[in-house]
């Protein structure tokens, strides 16, 4: 997990409400100081033909193209004392200091000359007319004072403004003031101010949730990033942008509260079965048959026990596994079977979700036993999981050269490749482990799905023609081939070979312990009828059968999302976080699950912001899969 990101520094230039900011000048003396002033950062404008340059310190020059007035004479031929050049020199900065103190109380009288003077005490003399002028002077004077970035000036204008006409502009304006200054409490009594006046205000809602992140107020100022978003259509890309930051910086902090008490917990049985699953199946290796005369009480009985209880293919049989592995650990005595006990351990700590413990068994286990190749390939899915590919490629390197015959090394190099996009190389891959053992289903189904993602539509239809044909009896080949049919939008079809699978499912034993045909049978009602209420009949029977599939908790929460049950998606995103199995996915979650929670809160405090938001899909961001 990435460190957190430092707050957002305040913009160098803060948007005014205004057309009356002081516009650079073309005339010839930006040609001589135009390269200075983009080094230095510098605010340029004129005064009575003078360039003033305000650099980004505070630095006053004033430059001219005029000649001046008063200027020391040359000296004459005279050699002239050391003392008296210093003299000189002392008397020309005085001059020149004199004119620029000058010059600044010109601007001052003239300044003073044109504004009026009003306080809250003498603005009820005035009519509303005269309020209403005073106010438009006070404003432009204020932008001027902005432009000149003397910000505690446009401060005392922009609040004298106020004082003769409450505008929400002008409170805008002075919260951009403060903003820079980064006054975050002024900020957002300003913004707050304004935004009694003009709820629909974007360009103050994003001041105030700017200073409200400041202030480490985040559920506040995803309201108001949220509200933003809303009002402008999402097409804001820096709101978007800010959005989704502080979303993932909420997430991310109540992630790692969750993991903190989380403990090792295994995934769902859909889960965990369809990772089993990717293996080829092996028998219990000898002197660990059913009939070896092995106690529960040593480490080889509990290995056996471990690997029994898979064969179950249930939730309680995975606790079960998972226990046996780590006590026959614990009890020793393995001999060559200690590194087959610590790929198990392994499997099922990553399972749990604590991929750093599992690397580290599988490190031993590769130690003891080099030969045994599901290790290395087991290491390299946690390598790809952690982010390290090289690691990844370099496991099925040596995994080869141990046995360049097995076929499942080839299986799951082919699924690295399909995850980094890498299309035809998994092909490749699949169709070699395809020639090395014809009867693994999972082979020819992600070979037909990698066709698929390459753009041959011909080829993959071809391939899940076969696999049906020779796979007859496999749920799994009918739940794939209807996803690809459900992706061409043929619906019928796809339905069909769903409701194949779920019925092969029904007559497994245990009882359909993999529900993901009924999923994908809810989204193929979804998008083919609107069927909302038989899409989410479909998943609440999934989540009968497999009470903690993550799948269907996510799709019936996008589902309630997609129909403006608001509060029910939020039940369901907050019990997908539950039980995420590793850091990205409970953020991933979170992310949803408050997102929802804030659009909540805006239809709230925003009511007329509801139908804009159910117009635009009633979901923020759209969901995923649907």
């Amino acid at each position: 997990m990435s460190s957190e990101s430092p707050l957002p520094q305040p913009p160098k230039n803060v948007v005014v409400d205004t057309a009356s900011l002081p516009a650079s000048s073309s005339s010839s003396v930006w040609d001589r100081i135009s390269k200075w002033v983009s080094e230095n950062k510098a605010l340029v404008y004129t005064i009575a033909g003078v360039a003033v340059v305000v650099t980004s310190a505070g630095v006053v020059y004033y430059l001219s193209d005029s000649s001046r007035t008063g200027q020391v004479p040359p000296p004459s031929d005279k050699k002239k004392s050391k003392n008296q050049r210093r003299k000189e020199k002392k008397k020309a900065e005085e001059e020149k200091k004199a004119k620029v103190e000058d010059e600044k109380s010109s601007k001052k009288a003239e300044e003073s000359e044109e504004l009026p003077e009003v306080d809250e005490a003498t603005v009820g003399q005035l009519s509303e007319d005269t309020r209403k002028d005073y106010a438009a002077k006070l404003k432009a004077a204020g932008n001027k004072a902005y432009g000149s970035k003397d910000y505690n000036r446009a401060i005392e204008l922009y609040g004298k403004a106020i004082i003769c006409k409450p505008d929400p502009i002008f409170y805008s304006n002075r919260a951009a003031c403060y903003n820079i200054l980064s006054e975050w409490d002024k900020v957002v009594e300003d913004t707050s101010a304004a935004l009694a006046m003009d709820s629909t205000y974007v360009k103050a809602l994003n001041r105030r949730a700017i200073a409200y992140e400041h202030l480490s107020k985040f559920s506040e100022a995803l309201l108001d990033f949220t509200a933003s978003c809303i009002l402008d259509g999402f097409s804001n890309e820096t709101s978007r942008n800010a959005l989704e930051r502080l979303l993932k910086k909420v997430a991310e902090k109540k992630a790692k509260a969750i993991l903190e008490t989380k403990g090792s917990k295994l995934p769902s049985p859909t889960f965990v079965s369809n990772y089993l699953q990717s293996f080829r199946h092996k028998d219990l290796p000898e002197g660990l048959e059913e009939t070896a005369d092995l106690s529960e009480d040593s480490g080889k009985g509990q290995l056996r026990k471990g690997l029994l209880a898979i064969g179950k293919k249930t939730g309680d049989g995975y606790e079960e596994a998972a226990a046996a592995f780590g006590k026959a650990l614990e009890l020793g005595d393995l001999g060559d079977y200690e590194a087959l006990a610590l790929n198990w351990r392994a499997t099922f700590t990553y399972l749990g979700g604590n991929a750093q413990a599992a690397l580290a068994d599988l490190n031993k286990s590769v130690e003891l036993q080099p030969s045994l190749v599901q290790s290395y390939i087991k290491r390299a899915s946690l390598h790809l999981e952690l982010g390290n590919k090289e690691a990844a490629a370099d496991d099925f390197d040596l995994a080869i050269t141990h046995n360049k015959d097995d076929p499942d090394i080839y299986y799951h190099r082919a699924q690295l490749h399909f995850i980094l996009g890498e299309f035809a190389d998994a092909a490749k891959d699949y169709q070699k482990s395809i020639e090395l053992d014809r009867s693994f289903i999972y082979s020819h189904i992600q070979l037909g799905v990698t066709q698929y993602k390459m753009g041959s539509v011909a080829s993959a239809m071809a391939t899940f023609r076969r696999s049906v044909k020779n796979f007859e009896d496999v749920p799994d080949v009918y739940n794939y081939y209807g996803e690809l049919l459900l992706d061409q939008q043929n619906f019928a079809e796809a339905v069909e070979k769903f409701d194949k699978a779920v019925e092969m499912e029904k007559s497994s034993k245990p009882m359909g312990i993999n529900v993901l045909p009924l999923i994908n049978k809810a989204l193929a009602v979804f998008q083919w009828k609107q069927d909302y209420q038989e899409a989410e009949n479909l998943c609440q029977k999934a989540l009968i059968i497999d009470p903690e599939c993550d799948i269907a908790v996510g799709t019936i929460a996008q589902l309630s999302l997609q129909q403006g049950k608001v509060s029910q998606a939020l039940k369901y995103f907050e019990k997908a976080a539950e039980l995420a199995r590793t850091e990205a996915e409970i953020v991933n979650a979170i992310s949803y699950a408050e997102a929802t929670r804030t659009q909540l809160e805006v239809q709230e405090k925003y009511p007329q912001l509801a139908a804009r938001l159910q117009a635009m899909g009633a979901g923020l961001g759209g969901p995923a899969g649907i």
